[in-house]
């Protein structure tokens, strides 16, 4: 396993991925001077790219890490940045809850960068759902007559990603399987993959394996180390599922004694 003193640097046997590119790079924003010694910018993850900038792959990328690695801090940045269209298109965002980042953060788009997209914040999804409710009209047109909170939260999630995910667009979804069983999770990555294909560009912070194993997407673990690209097999979580799923009785005997 890697260690943080020494973060392994895998080669790649799979291609670097291709296809169309909406958010092109981020970097700090010109004459913001020395970030702040405080939260979020002690985050390691989060100074690494303020440091060094990001050039954002093609297709789908994973933000893969522990709680408080700086996952959904980087996400909610990029997203509240993202230019996109006013109204329905913008996904869900809780005012006054977001972290200073976005204002030290610049982002470079493509030329003919699509301004189509979607925030999906799981814990701010609630009420997003209410809200479409509300708009009687357009949930008759938009959710088939059947209000989103009739149904199950899981079921509430695949219908906003299935009809609200059909333009092509730059997507960042925020810990999306929180309210998805295995085999929804299966009909996510499904869904990620048909839009990489038709030429949206996704990021993702995820704590699941089974998202993350989506074939050709970027994985980038975050850590004390800062963050480093890497394979499916060599995450952190990856290897913990693993054995814990060999052996549950080993740890949960451990951790209950």
């Amino acid at each position: 396993m890697p260690t943080a003193r020494e973060p392994a640097r895998p080669e790649h046997s799979e291609p670097v991925p291709t296809g169309p590119r909406h958010l092109l790079r981020v970097d700090l924003r010109a004459g913001r001077g020395e970030p702040p010694a405080e939260w979020p910018f002690d985050i390691p993850a989060v100074a690494q790219l303020l440091a060094e900038g990001w050039v954002v792959p093609a297709g789908v990328t994973m933000l893969v890490g522990e709680n408080g690695s700086g996952k959904s801090t980087i996400l909610e940045a990029l997203a509240g940045r993202y230019p996109r269209l006013p109204g329905d298109l913008v996904g869900p965002t809780v005012v006054g809850d977001e972290s200073p980042l976005g204002s030290w953060i610049t982002l470079q788009t493509a030329p003919m960068a699509s301004r189509s997209g979607f925030f999906l914040r799981a814990e701010a999804m609630h009420d997003y759902l209410a809200d479409r409710d509300r708009k009687t009209g357009v949930t008759e047109r938009s959710w088939d007559g059947r209000p989103l909170l009739a149904r199950s939260h899981g079921e509430s999630f695949l219908t906003v990603l299935s009809e609200r995910f059909t333009d092509v667009g730059m997507y960042f979804l925020d810990e999306p399987e929180s309210a998805l069983s295995f085999a929804s999770c299966l009909g996510l990555v499904s869904l990620l993959d048909t839009m990489r294909a038709e030429g949206s560009q996704v990021i993702v912070a995820t704590h699941s394996p089974l998202i993350a194993a989506l074939p050709g997407a970027t994985l980038i673990e975050l850590g004390e180390w800062g963050w480093r690209e890497t394979r499916w097999e060599d995450l952190e979580m990856v290897q913990r599922w693993r054995g814990f799923l060999a052996e549950p009785e080993g740890f949960l005997r451990h951790l209950l004694d």
